[in-house]
Formats: structure tokens, C-alpha cells, sequence
């Protein structure tokens, strides 16, 4: 019986330390795996029917990525992204996506943007559903087709890395931040379907400026929780340590009681009972064994 979910990725034939770090990344941005909960090996490995050897590679990986924070007498927890992570995000996408709006608006085609178009659709339908893991994947697929349509296959190239943070940090908000975000997107796939460029990177750099604002706000709710969460698992671990040591001392103080009641040291050598109490003595003072 695996964890989370039913599938397993440990029967698939593909390479499976690629899989497994693909599952985790996936499950931290989906929200599966929560801002500041435990990510043990064990527990990684059942919930994806492998080893731990796959688990413990894809842990270094997404901890290099910022995904994962590894504390002192905690291990593995899910990261929360904190504000200058939000801020040097938010930076670079602020720069991308204004510049990719611009050049779609140039090159879109009718196809184009009835893609967008029904990606917007699909975003409306799942906002009122609430169904928020929904939302941040259109919302992610949106940009990129933005972004695809665009032409500049460096944009296309550098964005593959930065929306698998984008998309984390709009799922952390996404019940909040779901609505706004497409009305925003209606006027930026209108600037695009009119070919107008500077239209276009306006609605991109007021969206972003936007987001970037709700990003903060929730992030730093976030980040508090997760505080509070370490806390409480940090003195849960630290109250099952005094417990086992408090039941340990207890049971040592038995032994030493037992000793003394019995006139038996448990944790010495064990004597044979007849040689504590003596052999059975013969009338006249001789040993019963003796004749």
C-alpha cells in the first residue's frame, strides 16, 4: 500500500531516478506535500513503491532547487519560499514575460490565440469548481504558450526551470489570487489578439507587478505557518525523547528494586538458586548430599 495517491512510478520502464525526482518536484508544487511538512526517506520510498536510493538522490536535487530545507534533528521538510526568493522570482519574470507578450502580439495567429483562449476558459470553469491544482496548471500553461507563441526560443528555454517555481508559489495562493488573475489574463490575450505589442507588454507588467504582491502576501502567511509546524514537530520529537529516556530510567529503578527484593543483581551474573540458600542439611548437622 503506497502513500499519497495510487500511483506508483516504481513499475514504470523509464529511468527511475528521473521519475522519482520528477513525482516529488510535482507533489511539492501541487500542494500534496505541504510548506513545512516531514519528508522522510521511508516514507518517500512507500509512497513511490521504490528504494530509498532514488528517494535520497531526488532529496538533494530539490533541496538544491529551494524546494526542500534540511534542519537539524528534523531532516527533509518542504520549503516555503520566503521574500527575497519571491522578489528575485518575480524579477526575472517581470523581464520575461513582458518581452514574450510583446513578440507574441506580433506573431500570434487565429490558432493561437483560440488556444489561449480556451486555456482561459478551461481557468474559469476550475476556478468556480475550486479546483485550485487545476487552476495553477492552466495558469502555468498559459504563460508558456505565451511565451512559446512568442518565437524567441531562449525566452521558451529559460522559462522550463522558472515556472516550476511560479507555478509553486501561485498554488500556495491560488484560492485568493485565482480570480484576479484571470481577469488579468483576459486583457493580456485580448492585447495579443488585437497585435498590439505595447498593449500587450502593459497587461504583462501589470500582471506580474499583481501577482508579485499577492506572492508576498501569501507567502509570508505561509512561511509563519510553517514556523509553527517545525516547532510543534521539533518539541513533539523532543517530548517522545524525554518519554523514552523518562521510561528508561523508570525501568532501570525497577531492576534495582527487583535486585533487592530478591537478593538477585539482574544486571550481574545469574547464581544458581540452591547455592544462595544452602543444600538441605541431615539431622546431626551433615548435608543431606553428603553420605
Amino acid at each position: 500500500m503506497t502513500g499519497k495517491g495510487s500511483r506508483t512510478i516504481g513499475s514504470q520502464h523509464l529511468a527511475l531516478r528521473d521519475q522519482v525526482l520528477q513525482e516529488l518536484r510535482t507533489r511539492i508544487i501541487n500542494g500534496e506535500y505541504q510548506p513545512g511538512e516531514r519528508l522522510t526517506e521511508d516514507r518517500l520510498a512507500d509512497d513511490f513503491g521504490v528504494s530509498r536510493n532514488p528517494v535520497r538522490e531526488a532529496l538533494r536535487t530539490v533541496e538544491a532547487e529551494g524546494f526542500v530545507s534540511v534542519l537539524p534533528r528534523r531532516g527533509a521538510i518542504v520549503a516555503s519560499p520566503d521574500e527575497s526568493t519571491i522578489s528575485a522570482l518575480f524579477a526575472v519574470r517581470g523581464s520575461l514575460e513582458t518581452l514574450a507578450a510583446q513578440l507574441a502580439a506580433e506573431r500570434a495567429t487565429p490558432e493561437d490565440v483560440e488556444h489561449l483562449r480556451g486555456l482561459l476558459e478551461g481557468a474559469r470553469r476550475a476556478t468556480d469548481r475550486e479546483d485550485f491544482t487545476r487552476v495553477a496548471e492552466l495558469n502555468s500553461q498559459l504563460h508558456l504558450r505565451v511565451i512559446e507563441i512568442s518565437g524567441n526560443r531562449w525566452l521558451t528555454s529559460i522559462s522550463q526551470s522558472l515556472y516550476q517555481h511560479v507555478h509553486w508559489v501561485f498554488r500556495i495562493g491560488a484560492a485568493d489570487r485565482a480570480p484576479h488573475s484571470w481577469i488579468e489574463h483576459i486583457r493580456l490575450v485580448d492585447a495579443i489578439e488585437s497585435g498590439d505589442p505595447a498593449g500587450a507588454a502593459r497587461a504583462a507588467s501589470d500582471h506580474v507587478a499583481a501577482a508579485a504582491v499577492a506572492a508576498t502576501e501569501n507567502t509570508s502567511a505561509a512561511v509563519a505557518a510553517t514556523e509553527k509546524n517545525t516547532s510543534a514537530a521539533v518539541a513533539a520529537t523532543e517530548n517522545t525523547s524525554a518519554a523514552v529516556a523518562a521510561t528508561e530510567k523508570t525501568f532501570a529503578a525497577s531492576e534495582r528494586r527487583t535486585e533487592v527484593v530478591v537478593g538477585v543483581p539482574l544486571s550481574g551474573p545469574r547464581h544458581n538458586p540452591a547455592s544462595l540458600v544452602g543444600s538441605p542439611q541431615r539431622p546431626g548437622g551433615r548435608s543431606a548430599g553428603r553420605g
